[in-house]
Parts: structure tokens; sequence; C-alpha cells
């Protein structure tokens, strides 16, 4: 079910830079339903990819297969990422709070971390620079918290006016997070800036919402319910992309 909202979010979108892990996956079935033309980047220097089989990583060679340009990674980042070419910035999170600012460096203390996790990467870049950033993580209390442990990438800061203010000084080319897909529900942000549950998942409840955030919800008035995936899109899941069950199980 995450997968398929999150698919079906970037409908209309025409430039995504995918990262690691499940935007990976809701990425390339977009590209198979509701976003056929969508252009896929790469961190690795892939623009326009249309892998053949769902890459493993960002780095699988898989990704080269029938690209507009392959080109190095200072390249994709100062010519396409830099230059304003990216419409969506596709990332996941082990935090994320009301803001949609993101760690993905450490849980604890920086100086002594009880997990040391993968680290930024191209995250931070296309977190400030995508036009617009996608968010698809697993919903918990460990992870949707008040205030995350390390800022990896920017979203709000603390909230719309402030960010505002400090990507135009900054010459930050993004607006920041809109999107935020969980295995509960389907999360935009308000004028403030903050996160606001639109849409519930089959199965969710909003009690379940608020056992698994750290802080008091925004809920919309007319809460929507997600539809359910088709034949199709479980089929593309399970049958082209992901048959070994490698993101879904």
């Amino acid at each position: 079910m995450m997968i398929v909202a999150a698919a079906r979010e970037l409908a209309g979108q025409r430039i995504c830079f995918v990262g690691v892990g499940l935007p990976n996956i809701a990425v390339n079935l977009a590209k198979r339903t509701v976003a056929p033309d969508m252009e896929l980047v790469y961190e690795a220097g892939v623009f326009g990819a249309r892998p053949a089989r769902l890459p493993l990583s960002i780095g699988d060679p898989t990704i080269v297969t029938g690209a507009t340009a392959v080109t190095s990674m200072f390249e994709l980042f100062a010519f396409y990422l830099q230059g304003g070419l990216i419409d969506v910035g596709f990332l996941g999170a082990a935090q994320i709070d009301r803001f949609g600012n993101i760690n993905t460096t450490v849980i604890g203390h920086y100086a002594t971390p009880t997990t040391r996790l993968p680290g930024s990467g191209g995250a931070c870049e296309i977190a400030i620079n995508a036009r617009q950033v996608f968010v698809i993580m697993r919903q918990s209390a460990r992870s949707f918290v008040e205030r995350i442990d390390f800022r990896t990438s920017p979203g709000n800061l603390g909230g719309a006016a402030n960010a505002a203010r400090i990507r135009e000084e900054q010459g930050w080319l993004g607006r920041g997070p809109s999107v935020v897909v969980t295995d509960l529900g389907i999360w935009h942000f308000d004028d403030e800036g903050e996160m606001r549950l639109d849409s519930l998942h089959p199965g969710a409840t909003v009690e379940r919402v608020r056992e698994t955030i750290g802080w008091e919800p925004k809920i919309a008035t007319a809460l929507a319910a997600t539809p359910p995936p088709t034949d199709e899109e479980l089929r593309l899941i399970r049958v082209e992309l992901d048959p070994g069950g490698s993101y879904t199980s």
C-alpha cells in the first residue's frame, strides 16, 4: 500500500531524483503506471534512466539501460540538481519531525551514537535543491519524533516562514517537502509548514496514527481513504519489480 500510494503521488511529475531504498521501487512503479514520461535521475550519474529491471541500488549497472545521459556524479549534481532541473527529490529517512526535517546520520548523540546510519549521500543536496521533496518511510514512534537526533536534510526547519527566509538567504532552489507517505497514510504540509494527515490507508485508524507519532498530529477535516492497490499495480510489484520480495517482505 505504501509503495502504491507513493507512486500515485508522482502523477504528472516530470523529472525525479531517486533516493535509495523504497523510493527506488515507488518511482519505477510510477513510471509503469501514472507517470510514463517521467525522467528518472540516479545519484551515480544517470539522467533519464530506463532500467530493464528494478535496480538493486543507485549504482546498479541496469540504471544505464536506455539512459538519456551518463555523467560523472559531479556533473549530475552541479549541472542538473544545482542547476534547478529536478522537479521532485524522492527520499527515505530514519527519523522525521513535524516540519519534514530528516535524519539519516545517527540515532543518539553524534559523538556517541546508539546507531550510526548511512549518512547523507546526496540527500541533503536533493532536499535543498529539488523543487519539492517526497518522503516514503514506515511510521513509528521511533521514526516520527518531536525532535530528530541529527538534521541531515532540512525540511521546513522550524516552520514555513522561517524556512522560506533561510532558503532565500542561502540560495537554495527548492521549496522543501510536500508529501510524506507511510504505511498508515499520506501526509501533506499546511501553510505553516507542518505535516497534516490527509488520507488513511485501508485498515489504518487515527488512533493508530496517534500511537506512532511523537507529537499531536494535524488531521484534515475531510480525511480521505486511500484507494486500495489495483490488481495491475500488485502484479507489477510482485511479478515485474520485486518478485523476490526484497522491498515488500
